[in-house]
């Protein structure tokens, strides 16, 4: 089974291949998201992002095998 750091830098670069293809196949779309962004309440963007990591945690916990 590969380290907590192997894990983690999969995860980082899993991530960085998501956002950079979604930049890539609609960069418009992000454009139009990023200003919406910029129109919302910190707390909204806050919890938002709380609600991610929460369930970000949850599968890495949940999928990676016990042994």
């Amino acid at each position: 089974m590969p380290g907590w750091a192997t894990i983690l830098l999969i995860a980082f670069g899993g991530a960085l291949l998501l956002e950079g293809a979604f930049y890539a196949l609609f960069p418009g779309a992000m454009k139009r998201a990023m200003v919406e962004m910029q129109n919302l309440p910190e707390n909204a963007l806050r919890i938002g992002g709380l609600i991610s990591a929460c369930i970000g945690v949850l599968l890495v916990v949940f999928l990676i095998p016990k042994t």
